[in-house]
């Protein structure tokens, strides 16, 4: 049977982004092909024509994902939202109920530190971009004090996110967001 031209590209970025949220939601570890490839509406065996194996998709999703969440930040930024709009937004309680579709960085970041070195790459590498734009907007005499500070800005908002989500009392939740968003703001200068 013949494909339309871009089928085959069509099918693997729909593997990707069915397997981006079930690894969000779920976790790499917790989500197996079966049901990447189930949710996906198509067989295991068409798994192999798309990628070498399980890591070979992490590593594609981490690419994609964190280059949308790039370009969501940089179309924000850029169109003026200000890095306190970006702050808030990202430590809101939309986000927080909102895993599967979320930060990839705060949904995974605990377990791609355990993964090979080339995955761990392809993490680095975005999350650098991530850094970069976010010091692009703090306000300091020096690059290096920029850079620092959104280092620490971006690691205390995935930290606050992440928390935010594993407690189960909505209040204590609501006051850690808060809680991180005024730290953040306040690191960054703008309060």
């Amino acid at each position: 049977m013949r494909y339309q031209k871009g089928h085959k590209d069509t099918t693997r970025q729909h593997i990707i982004d069915v397997a981006s949220g079930q690894f969000r939601e779920n976790g790499v570890a917790a989500v197996g092909l079966a049901g990447i490839m189930s949710g996906a509406g198509l067989t295991n065996g068409a798994f192999y024509a798309h990628f070498d194996s399980k890591e070979d998709l992490v590593q594609a999703v981490l690419r994609n994902a964190l280059s949308r969440r790039e370009g969501a930040l940089r179309t924000a930024l850029e169109s003026g939202a200000g890095l306190e709009a970006v702050i808030r937004d990202y430590l809101s309680a939309r986000h927080r109920d909102g895993a599967g579709r979320g930060c990839p960085t705060a949904a995974l970041v605990a377990e791609i530190a355990r993964h090979p070195n080339k995955t761990r790459d392809a993490f680095t590498a975005k999350i650098s971009e991530i850094i970069a734009l976010l010091a692009a907007q703090i306000r300091d005499r020096s690059a290096a004090g920029r850079r620092r500070k959104a280092v620490a800005i971006y690691g205390m908002m995935v930290g606050t996110l992440q928390l935010a989500r594993a407690v189960n009392d909505r209040r204590l939740s609501d006051e850690i967001l808060e809680g991180g968003v005024t730290a953040a703001l306040t690191l960054a200068g703008e309060r």
